[in-house]
């Protein structure tokens, strides 16, 4: 009775692609600029959290309560705790910068005359940096020779030669 040979899962291409995304996703996570964006995009989220009581707008209760839940949501996503995995690190760095243009616009949009000088200045300001962060924190971990043409394919090995 002839057995055939097992593939060892190891070896499965499958497998190799995971785990090369994987380490890629560590190496581009352990950087100290990725650190630091983390670390002040983190705080950033704080500091919307809280600025209704830093900046004195407490009162006005509906951006209040809109700056506290952005700020929370936005710390969240940016603090890295969620996903180490580059995709859902990169996929929560957008949803991160809708939280930003949602910061910078509120003041504008939420119900209540809440556009003060305070609340604009505040809330343009700290939903600038949030954006430029979590901007950051998006082009972090993409190949810095990634060839477009492409377009996400892989080449074929005879392709190169024809014009």
């Amino acid at each position: 009775m002839a057995t055939s040979p097992r593939s060892d899962m190891a070896t499965h291409p499958d497998i190799i692609a995971m785990r090369e995304r994987h380490e890629m996703a560590e190496r581009s996570a352990s950087t100290p600029m990725a650190q630091a964006i983390e670390t002040l995009a983190l705080l950033t989220g704080l500091y919307l959290a809280a600025s209704p009581w830093i900046t004195g707008f407490n009162g006005l209760s509906t951006l209040t309560v809109n700056n506290l839940i952005v700020g929370i949501a936005y710390a969240l996503l940016m603090s890295g705790g969620f996903g180490r995995a580059y995709d859902r690190v990169h996929s929560m760095a957008w949803a991160a910068c809708a939280l930003s243009v949602w910061a910078i616009i509120s003041p504008w949009v939420v119900a209540g005359n809440v556009a003060t000088t305070k609340t604009i200045v505040n809330n343009v300001v700290v939903g600038a940096i949030g954006l430029l962060l979590a901007l950051a924190a998006a082009m972090i971990g993409r190949p810095a020779n990634r060839d477009r043409g492409t377009s996400g394919r892989m080449s074929s090995p005879y392709a190169g030669g024809r014009s």
